[in-house]
């Protein structure tokens, strides 16, 4: 797909999510407990302001990226803040986070669940992943959840990440991959797109991508399957199933050759 069209699907996908109940899932079906079960702790989701954990991670960045007080950091794709809030906390009121989002209703959003938290040291900018309005040598840290998958332009996502950071800064992310090829039937399935599915690239292309925007320390720290549930709906397997003609087992199949990937880089 051409990278308008995919833009204006994540777009139209992810407003509608933006207007949905606090904790009511992502929209591929998630249940309201799959952040938890992805890595993030009650004690953390309870801190945060209702409304901005929508269940879309597949990891929790801010807990792997050891944020220290007073380091600059920038969430790639913030939705409801939820990441942005966990890491304000921890680098304090002398340090800083930027989200960034290309969803307007997602940045509304964002931005009144800032209004209903404490911190002063946040703040949601309209951008898209590859042409991120923050200036160079920025931020200490880049991180991101189960967003970039989303992106055409995967390569042109690290090249910015990469521009943003100061060196030695760090990207840490949590992000969806490919243990294998899909068909082209699922690649072109719109919700198995804003599902986080169609999008990812093959690991080993992923992990090129970092490579050949100037990272180094590339570290994969953990690499999970995701329960199939948690990508996509009822609704979307069946669509599924009816497109390419296939029995739910094998569906599942396919759908379990995304898996959920941390990983680290530097810039030198």
């Amino acid at each position: 797909m051409k990278e308008e069209k995919v833009h204006k699907i994540v777009r139209d996908g992810y407003s509608k999510i933006a207007k949905q109940q606090p904790n009511c899932g992502c929209g591929c079906g998630c249940a309201t407990n799959v952040s938890q079960q992805v890595g993030y702790t009650k004690t953390e989701l309870d801190a945060v302001p209702e409304g901005a954990d929508l269940n879309l991670g597949c990891g929790n960045p801010t807990a792997l990226a050891s944020l220290r007080e007073g380091e600059t950091v920038i969430d790639l794709g913030a939705g409801g803040g939820l990441d942005c809030f966990l890491a304000a906390k921890k680098v304090g009121e002398k340090g800083r986070v930027i989200g960034v989002d290309m969803t307007p209703e997602m940045l509304d959003r964002a931005r009144t669940n800032l209004q209903k938290s404490k911190y002063k040291n946040v703040e949601f900018r309209l951008g898209e992943i590859e042409n991120l309005p923050v200036a160079d040598n920025t931020a200490d840290v880049v991180i991101s959840n189960c967003v970039i998958n989303l992106s055409p332009n995967k390569q042109r996502v690290f090249e910015e990440a990469f521009r943003v950071l100061k060196p030695k800064g760090r990207m840490v992310i949590s992000d969806m991959v490919l243990l294998r090829e899909i068909p082209k039937g699922i690649q072109e399935n719109v919700a198995a797109y804003i599902g986080c599915i169609s999008g990812a690239e093959k690991k080993s292309r992923y992990l090129k991508h970092i490579k050949q925007a100037g990272f180094t320390d590339i570290t994969v720290i953990e690499e999970t399957a995701m329960p199939v549930e948690a990508l996509v709906t009822e609704e979307t397997t069946a669509q599924i199933l009816k497109e390419l003609k296939m029995t739910r087992e094998k569906a599942v199949e396919l759908l379990g050759a995304a898996v959920s990937l941390k990983l680290s880089a530097v810039k030198p």
